[in-house]
C-alpha cells in the first residue's frame, strides 16, 4: 500500500505549509487515474497518519484526471475509462498515452 507513504509525504508538505495556522481544513489533491492511487485507500491512510497532526479531520478533495490518448490518425485527443492501444474513432493502433499518469499534488491547502 503505497498510498500511506504518499500520505507521509503530503504530510510533511502540509505541516511545513501550515506551520503558521493552528488547523487544516481541507486539503485539494489531484492524481492520474493510471497512477496506481486507490482513492479509498489513500483516504484510509490520511485519516490514521493525520492523527495528532493539524490536518487531523482534515476533508480531502480528490480531482482524479482522465485516461488521455492521442491519436495520430484522427490528429485528436481522447478521453477514455481506461487505458486504451487502439483508437475507439478510427480502430488504429497509432496512439500515444498524454494523460492519467499525473503523479500525486497537492493543489490547494484551506486552513484556519
Amino acid at each position: 500500500m503505497h498510498e500511506l507513504s504518499l500520505t507521509q509525504s503530503l504530510l510533511n508538505i502540509v505541516e511545513d505549509y501550515a506551520a503558521d495556522y493552528s488547523k487544516v481544513k481541507s486539503l485539494k489533491l489531484s492524481f492520474g487515474r493510471m497512477s496506481s492511487i486507490e482513492p479509498r485507500a489513500l483516504e484510509f491512510a490520511f485519516e490514521v497518519s493525520s492523527k495528532g497532526t493539524k490536518a487531523e479531520g482534515a476533508c480531502l478533495e480528490l480531482s482524479i484526471l482522465p485516461v488521455v490518448i492521442h491519436c495520430f490518425i484522427c490528429e485528436k485527443d481522447l478521453e477514455l475509462d481506461t487505458y486504451n492501444v487502439v483508437c475507439p474513432c478510427c480502430g488504429k493502433e497509432e496512439v500515444i498515452l498524454v494523460g492519467g499518469t499525473e503523479e500525486l499534488k497537492l493543489l490547494e491547502m484551506d486552513v484556519e
